[in-house]
């Protein structure tokens, strides 16, 4: 949004990110569908005065899909180095996507990892806890939530914040399909990929915890259309908070079809609870290139600038990982 469309009686608006002005921060392994560089999880730690990345590469499907997870540090914002790394096998997963990296009020480092299950296939989120990110260790996690606690099908993608010391926790969540038939139960799990079957859609929902451990589901905040270009998926990846209002940035996609290739719509809420969509007719914001996909939007709010972290289309097919810095005001 440009300043020459505000007035005095306009708040609370997100200025948005050019995705093409972005600069390339992880490029994938190698080219063509299915090899990513994305997924990130940003956060920013003023006692350190360092930016923190969390970030997924992943392999296409046919190769062993979801490869490795790693976080980077940068003090400017842009040019990361990697400090921490882990693969899928150090979890036991067949794969691993985006995590939250968050350092508590008590000081302690936590990391919200999302993975499949590899005793039932379904995607949970556990958190591991350090002194420094360096220090993270895989096999120190503990459960935050599988999809069988909450009686859905999976849970992941977990973006955490904090408002006046209570951490608030957004998730993609699969809901139980209210009629299955016996073919689609032994097809949903299959593939270790419930999102990408068809038989549910991908639903974002909210956790609630005093301390950054222990966390209460309090269900639904935003669901897909019953029609439209988000009809399938509608998940929040992050919020910007420009008072009163939040802008939640979310994935969306009409099909089946378009998982794994979301693009991104917008919507506020005045209290996290109830949110109202702005991107109605189509997405906000897209990659011009393939698939158009622009998805898993992360941000960084610091001083007078929002940081812009997401994952982008390529020309062949490919995804990268790019950084766009906007200016507020």
């Amino acid at each position: 949004m440009s300043k020459a469309s505000w007035s005095s009686k306009t708040f609370g608006l997100a200025p948005l990110p050019d995705p093409i002005a972005g600069v390339t921060i992880v490029e994938p392994l190698s080219s063509g569908p299915g090899w990513w560089a994305g997924a990130p999880g940003a956060f920013y730690d003023a006692q350190t005065k360092a930016f923190y990345l969390y970030y997924r590469l992943r392999k296409p499907r046919h190769l062993g899909r979801g490869a490795e997870c790693r976080i980077a540090r940068s003090t400017d914002g842009f040019a990361f180095n990697t400090i921490w790394q882990a693969t899928k096998d150090d979890l036991a997963s067949p794969s691993v996507e985006r995590s939250a990296i968050f350092r508590g009020l008590d000081g302690i480092w936590r990391l919200y990892v999302s993975y499949v299950d590899p005793e039932d296939s379904r995607w949970r989120i556990d958190v591991i806890e350090a002194r420094s990110p360096e220090a993270f260790r895989p096999q120190d996690r503990r459960p935050i939530f599988t999809a069988g606690q909450l009686g859905i099908e999976g849970i992941k993608d977990p973006c955490v914040l904090n408002f006046g010391g209570l951490y608030y926790m957004i998730v993609s969540y699969a809901p139980r399909p209210v009629a299955v038939t016996d073919q689609q139960r032994s097809q949903m799990h299959a593939t270790a990929d419930v999102y990408n079957t068809g038989i549910t859609r991908s639903h974002s929902g909210l956790a609630l915890s005093y301390d950054g451990m222990h966390f209460d589901w309090q269900g639904d905040i935003f669901s897909p259309r019953d029609r439209g270009w988000d009809a399938y998926a509608a998940r929040i990846g992050c919020l910007v908070y420009i008072p009163p209002v939040f802008t939640a940035f979310y994935d969306g996609s009409q099909t089946v079809a378009g998982n794994y290739e979301e693009r991104t719509g917008l919507a506020i809420s005045l209290d996290l609870k109830t949110f109202h969509r702005l991107s109605c007719d189509g997405p906000a914001l897209v990659s011009p290139h393939a698939s158009g996909s622009l998805r898993y939007l992360d941000a960084v709010q610091l001083e007078d600038a929002i940081f812009y972290y997401y994952e982008y289309a390529r020309p062949d097919g490919s995804h990268e990982l790019r950084a766009n810095r906007v200016v507020l005001g």
